[in-house]
This record gives structure tokens, C-alpha cells and sequence, in this order.
């Protein structure tokens, strides 16, 4: 870890450059920083690499200083920190926060794994009213599948299982509020434009979703084997 940033000669703005190693893609990692950031009054950017997350940071070094030290114990709960180090960068000015293009480049680094449907997608899950009332595929930046829908690194929808599903223009805006739950949540779709279920190899080949679930639980109940 580097030692606590310091000030530019002759101000008192300071730009430095992050590194957090661990399990920090799919968990909503950069969404995090990004309120961190904000929160302080901070401009640079957070992006993914092959590497872990990287992120810059500028702004009034007492700001620059309460990042570095936040941004390890204040994770997401489902982010494993295994490092943060950093190192002073030329102040370069500029007033907004933003998640960045994703960076390929050699390293390693942990994805993780598929995570239980939380308490709010289940509400979702649950209520006729809601967009997503019985969608199988339901998840946010808390929950969801994760290793098992990767495809490359680093971790995004590119790389994952779900670059088959283009979002919808509710999900698109979904994904891009840094107000909703599913801002920069990867696996995010609807019944529109997302996975659907499909029942194969038994007397309803044309079940789907809702219909295949109840398909499948009959079919259960009379004894025959589902996979």
C-alpha cells in the first residue's frame, strides 16, 4: 500500500492513481466507487481490468487521502479486498466521475461467484405490477450469476453469456442511473430482452417461462426426471 497521498507543490489538489486486487468484478465494485468518489467532491475515473480494478481520483487531498482510506473497508459486501495500493499522478483538472471503458491487459484477477436472488429481486419476482414478475433471470448488482456466465475477462457483459441479449431501452436506462440498484449490473434483462425459459424433450415442446415452470412441476409430481 502506498503511503497516505500528499499534496502538489504550490496546491491543494492532488491526483492519484488506484489499484484494488481481489474479488471486485461482479459485485458492484465500480458502481461503489463511483458514489465513494462523488460523495468526496472527486473527478477521475474507475475502470475493470484483466488486473483488478484501477481507478483516478483528484481533487482536495484531504478528499484524495479519505478515498484511499475508505475505499478497502467500505466494499460492497459480496467484494473480497485483497489489496489497495496507489501512487501519485499529474494533476490533470476536470470535474466529473465516470466508470470507464474496460481495460484487456496481462494479470489475473477473481470473479465472483453466482450469488443468491436478494430480498429485492424476489420482491420484484413476486409482484404482478413489476416489469420482471416471473422472469427467471431477475438479478442486480447484489445478486445474481456471475462465474458461471463469464466468458473472458475483464468482467462485463461483452465477456459474458449475455452479449447473446442486447438490452432493452428500460434496462439500457436502468443500467446507466447511478440511482438504481441495477446501475452497471452486468447480467441486468427483462422478459423483453432477455434469456427466456424453454421446456424441451417432453410432451410440451413449445412451453416457456411461466408455462415451462408449471410444466416442469407436474411433470415432477408424476414422477419423471427433469434436467
Amino acid at each position: 500500500m502506498g503511503s497516505t497521498p500528499g499534496a502538489v507543490e504550490g496546491s491543494g489538489r492532488e491526483r492519484c492513481q488506484v489499484h484494488v486486487t481481489g474479488v471486485v468484478q461482479g459485485v458492484g465494485f465500480r458502481p461503489y466507487v463511483y458514489a465513494l468518489a462523488r460523495s468526496l467532491g472527486l473527478s477521475g475515473a474507475v475502470w475493470n481490468s484483466s488486473a483488478g480494478v484501477f481507478c483516478e481520483v483528484e481533487g482536495d487531498r484531504s478528499a484524495v487521502a479519505a478515498f484511499t482510506e475508505r475505499i478497502g473497508p467500505e466494499a460492497p459486501p459480496l467484494a473480497v479486498v485483497s489489496a489497495v495500493t496507489w501512487e501519485s499522478q499529474p494533476v490533470q483538472g476536470g470535474l466529473d466521475f465516470v466508470i470507464g471503458d474496460s481495460v484487456g491487459e496481462a494479470g489475473r484477477t477473481l470473479v465472483s461467484p453466482d450469488v443468491a436472488t436478494c430480498a429485492d429481486c424476489l420482491a420484484d419476482l413476486a409482484d404482478p405490477d413489476n416489469r420482471r414478475h416471473r422472469h427467471a433471470f431477475v438479478t442486480c448488482t447484489n445478486c445474481g450469476p456471475r462465474f458461471t456466465i463469464v466468458t473472458g475477462l475483464p468482467y462485463d457483459r461483452p465477456f459474458t453469456t449475455m452479449a447473446d441479449f442486447p438490452m432493452c431501452p428500460a434496462c439500457a436506462a436502468e443500467y446507466a442511473d447511478p440511482g438504481d440498484r441495477r446501475f452497471h449490473a452486468q447480467p441486468v434483462s427483462c422478459p423483453e430482452c432477455g434469456p427466456r425459459l424453454r421446456l424441451v424433450g417432453s410432451a410440451d415442446p413449445a412451453a416457456s417461462d411461466g408455462e415451462a415452470v408449471a410444466a416442469v412441476q407436474r411433470l415432477l409430481r408424476e414422477g419423471a426426471i427433469v434436467a
